[in-house]
C-alpha cells in the first residue's frame, strides 16, 4: 500500500514493528525481503514516484576541499539513486575485507565468505544473469572470450557484470504495493529520530512533509537507509538526547567518508601494433548468455601485498582505430601517443591502435573526510550537510604506481604506454573526478571506538536502531557499491527474520 504523507491528519501517530527510512536499493531490498511475513513494515520515502524539484532540493548543502555536487549526485524519490544508476556490479574481493594496517584501512567484521551467499542472492535482485566475476574460463567456454595474456603478475583481468540497470522503484514497485504487511509513506521526511532518555532504544520518529503536515511513527525496530551522506546527517541532527548526535559517542558519525577517485580525462595512453591484441570485451560490453559483461585490469593481490598499494579498476577504450583520424574527444591523446606508435616500428603508425585508460581508485579512509552540519536549514528546518572531501596523497601515489605496473606489462608485451597523470605528490583539482559513490560515514566496527555499527548494522549502544547502505562500509575497494549494498541488505533482513526486534 502506498500512502501520501501529505494526506495524513496533523499529529497522526503510527505504530509499526519495523520502520525503514529510505526507499532506495537498501530500503526496497529490505522491504521485499521482509514482505508477507508476520511483522508490520513501514517504508518511508522522502519523495514520490517521480522526481520533484522541491524534494530534490532537500539534498542541497555545502562542500569543502573539493567542490562536490551534493544534490546532483543523488536522487530523492521512490527507488532512490538506482533511478540513475549505471548498473556496474562486482563484489568486493577477500583482500578488501581483510584490512591493511599500514594504509590505515580497517578490516571488516565480516569476510567475503560471510557475504558470499548474499552476493549470490543479490545477483538475481540486480538482474545480472551470471556470477563469473573473476574467472575467465566460463566466458571463454561460452563465447571463446580469451583474456589478454599480459606478462608478469602485477595486473590481472577481472570482470564487471552489468545490471540492465535495475530501477528498483519501477521493477519492484508491485512487490511493495501488493505486500500485505508493508505500508509505504511517500512525500514523508524523517526530521528527527528520538530515543528514550537513556538513548538505549529508539521510541519515535518525527516526520514532516513539504506541505506542512507533521506526524509520528513509533517503531519497535528502526532501520536508517538514506545513503552515505544523509544517514550521517540525520544521526547528527537527532541530538535532542545525545547532544553530539545519535550513535556519536566516539565522534565517528560522519567521519571516514569515502569516494572513488576517477581522475577525469585519460590517465594513460596505450599504443599497440594492431587491434587484435586487445579482445573485444575489454573495450565493449557484449551480451553473453543473458549477461552483460566487461573485462577490466586490476592490480593483483600479490602485487598489492608487495607494493602496499591500493586497488584500481583500469578500463580500456578505443581512442583511435588504425589509420583513422582522431575522434574529437581524443584530440588530446594525439600529441602524447603518436610518438609511441612510431616507436613500435614498421607500419604501426597506420595499423596500430591507440587506447585510452580510465580509472576508479580505492580510497584511503581518512577521518578528515567527513559530513558535518551547517547553520543553514532546508525547507523542513533540518540543518544542511557539509561534505569535506579531498583524496589523499597516498591515493595519488598508488594510482601512479599502478599505472607504472600497467606500463611495464604492456611494454613487455610489445606495446608502449604514456602515463598522462601529471608529475606531483598531491592532487591537482582538475585531476579529481568521482563516481558519485558515498561510503563510510557510519562504518562497521567491533566496538564503539572503531565504528558506529556492529557487523549486523546495529548502532552500538542503541538496541533497536540499524543502519543499511554503503555508509557502513569500513573500506570499499575500487568497485561500485550498489551490489554490496544489496547483499548487506539481504543479510540484514535474514538477521531480523531470525531474531527479535532488539
Amino acid at each position: 500500500m502506498f500512502i501520501d504523507g501529505r494526506t495524513l491528519p496533523q499529529g497522526t501517530v503510527i505504530e509499526t514493528d519495523i520502520a525503514i527510512i529510505g526507499a532506495g536499493a537498501a530500503g526496497i531490498t529490505l522491504a521485499r525481503e521482509l514482505r508477507n511475513g508476520g511483522r508490520d513494515v513501514t517504508l518511508i520515502e522522502s519523495g514520490g514516484l517521480d522526481l520533484d524539484a522541491d524534494t530534490q532540493a532537500l539534498y542541497e548543502g555545502q562542500s569543502g576541499a573539493v567542490e562536490y555536487p551534493l544534490a546532483e549526485s543523488r536522487l530523492r524519490y521512490f527507488g532512490g539513486t538506482t533511478n540513475h544508476w549505471g548498473g556496474w556490479c562486482r563484489p568486493l574481493l577477500p583482500i578488501d575485507f581483510a584490512g591493511r594496517p599500514a594504509l590505515e584501512i580497517p578490516a571488516w567484521p565480516l569476510t567475503r565468505t560471510d557475504l558470499e551467499p548474499y552476493y549470490r542472492r543479490a545477483q538475481s535482485i540486480c538482474q545480472l544473469g551470471a556470477f563469473d566475476f573473476d574467472d575467465p574460463a566460463p566466458w571463454q567456454a561460452r563465447m571463446n572470450l580469451v583474456p589478454m595474456q599480459l606478462p608478469g603478475d602485477e595486473l590481472t583481468t577481472r570482470f564487471f557484470i552489468y545490471s540492465p540497470p535495475t530501477r528498483f522503484g519501477e521493477v519492484y514497485r508491485d512487490d511493495i504495493v501488493s505486500a500485505a504487511n508493508v505500508r509505504t509513506y511517500l512525500n514523508s521526511n524523517v526530521v528527527e529520530i528520538l530515543p528514550n532518555a537513556e538513548a538505549s532504544r529508539i521510541e519515535r520518529l518525527q516526520l514532516a512533509t513539504l506541505g506542512g503536515n507533521r506526524f509520528e511513527i513509533r517503531p519497535k525496530l528502526c532501520i536508517l537507509a538514506t545513503g552515505g551522506i544523509e544517514n550521517a546527517r540525520l544521526l547528527l541532527a537527532s541530538h535532542s538526547v545525545q547532544t553530539a548526535g545519535l550513535g556519536n559517542g566516539s565522534d565517528l558519525v560522519g567521519r571516514y567518508f569515502m569516494e572513488h577517485v576517477t581522475a577525469p580525462g585519460d590517465v594513460a595512453a596505450i599504443a599497440l601494433p594492431d587491434q587484435t591484441r586487445v579482445p573485444y570485451y575489454y573495450v565493449h560490453t557484449p551480451d553473453v548468455d543473458h549477461a552483460s559483461m566487461r573485462a577490466v585490469l586490476m592490480p593483483s593481490d600479490a602485487y598489492l601485498a608487495r607494493s602496499n598499494g591500493l586497488g584500481t579498476s583500469l578500463s580500456i577504450y578505443e581512442a583511435r582505430k588504425p589509420g583513422a583520424e582522431p575522434k574529437t574527444d581524443a584530440q588530446q591523446l594525439e600529441p602524447a601517443v603518436i610518438a609511441l606508435l612510431r616507436s613500435l616500428g614498421g607500419d604501426a603508425e597506420q595499423t596500430g591502435m591507440i587506447y585510452g585508460v580510465a580509472c576508479a581508485l580505492e580510497p584511503v579512509p581518512s577521518a578528515e573526510n567527513r559530513v558535518t552540519l551547517t547553520e543553514e536549514r532546508d525547507a523542513l528546518g533540518l540543518p544542511k550537510s557539509r561534505l569535506t572531501w579531498r583524496p589523499t596523497r597516498t591515493e595519488r601515489k598508488a594510482l601512479a604506481d599502478n599505472l607504472g605496473a600497467m606500463a611495464r606489462a604492456f611494454g613487455a608485451w610489445g606495446g608502449a604506454v604514456k602515463i598522462l597523470l601529471t608529475d606531483g605528490s598531491d592532487w591537482a583539482d582538475d585531476e579529481i573526478g568521482w563516481g558519485n559513490h558515498h561510503m563510510g560515514t557510519t562504518r562497521m566496527g567491533t566496538d564503539p571506538r572503531q565504528g558506529v555499527v556492529d557487523a549486523n548494522g546495529r548502532v552500538h549502544g542503541i538496541g533497536n536502531l540499524l543502519i543499511a547502505g554503503s555508509s557502513v562500509f569500513p573500506s570499499c575497494g575500487p568497485v561500485n557499491p550498489t551490489f554490496t549494498i544489496v547483499a548487506l541488505a539481504i543479510r540484514m533482513a535474514d538477521h531480523i527474520k531470525g531474531g527479535s526486534l532488539g
